[in-house]
Order: structure tokens, then sequence, then C-alpha cells
């Protein structure tokens, strides 16, 4: 999928939709998605400001919808774990910024080449308008490359043993 497609579906996605949460930027290579949400009448909780579960919410799927872009099919991706610590209320518009550097990628390639499980950890600021930290998340991911036929499994286990 092209960046922009992606962009404009997870923008059109009712969750998204409902909290104010909008994706303002995916790079062409996957590596880099950026999130804002703006507070509003709709978004805001009784004291005015951004529900937890909206802030969590903004940051669920994206380290996983990197991945599964990054590594294609031939991997299992899936969002296992998530904590979350609110520092401060927030107000206005919050920003996360998700990336995930070339050497994960090669990590977790590495890790998964013989089909094992890997659980590698990301870690996540949603900032105010003033730059300061919000909410700080820790994501942990379930990563596994699929298994294939018997052939295809040992081809795969001479190539990892050269």
């Amino acid at each position: 999928m092209k960046p922009s497609t992606f962009k404009r579906k997870i923008n059109w996605y009712p969750p998204y939709l409902g909290t104010g949460i909008r994706v303002i930027r995916v790079a062409s290579d996957f590596r880099t998605i950026d999130v804002e949400m703006r507070l509003r009448w709709y978004n805001r909780n009784t004291i005015g400001t951004h529900f937890g579960g909206n802030l969590s919410t903004m940051i669920d799927p994206f380290y996983m919808l990197i991945l599964m872009n990054i590594l294609g099919r031939d991997y299992v991706v899936w969002d296992q774990s998530v904590t979350i610590d609110f520092l401060k209320p927030g107000r206005g518009r919050v920003k996360a910024h998700f990336h995930i550097p070339q050497s994960r990628v090669d990590e977790i390639t590495a890790a998964t080449t013989d089909g094992s499980k890997y659980r590698p950890t990301f870690e996540v600021n949603i900032i105010d308008e003033d730059n300061e930290i919000v909410a700080r998340a820790k994501k942990t991911l379930y990563i596994r490359r699929k298994q294939r036929d018997p052939q295809q499994q040992n081809t795969l286990k001479e190539e990892a043993l050269s």
C-alpha cells in the first residue's frame, strides 16, 4: 500500500475519526509516522483535558503497522502489551512520533530467521504544544517469521548456517 493511501484510510477509520486523531505524515519507506490530536469539545473529559483512553488509542497500532509494512507478509506481527504513564494533563494539540531505524529491523529479522518468536519493546512519547511530555508509553510486539513448507524450511536453515 502506498503511504498516501494508508494515511487516507487510517484517517477515515471510525475510532480515529471520532476521537480527532489524525495521521499527519507517513514516510515513503513507512519507517516514520507522525500522529496528532487536537483538543475538541467532543474528545475532552469533564476537566477539559484529553481522555487517557484517547491518548492510549493515539499510539496503539503504529509500531505494529510500521513493521507489518516493512517486514511484509512473511511475518506475523501483533501488539502484545502496552504500559502508559500519564505525566501531565494533555491540553491543546498533542503529538506522537513513531520511527523504526534499519538497525531495529535488522535486529528483528536476525532474531526471527529460524522461526523463533521475538518480543521487541518500543518507546513513544506524547508531547504537547510546548514540547513537554504528556505521556510515555512502552509497547511490546510479538513478531515471528511465518512457517513455510518443510522443503523451504530446510533451505532457510541451510542459508542461515552458511
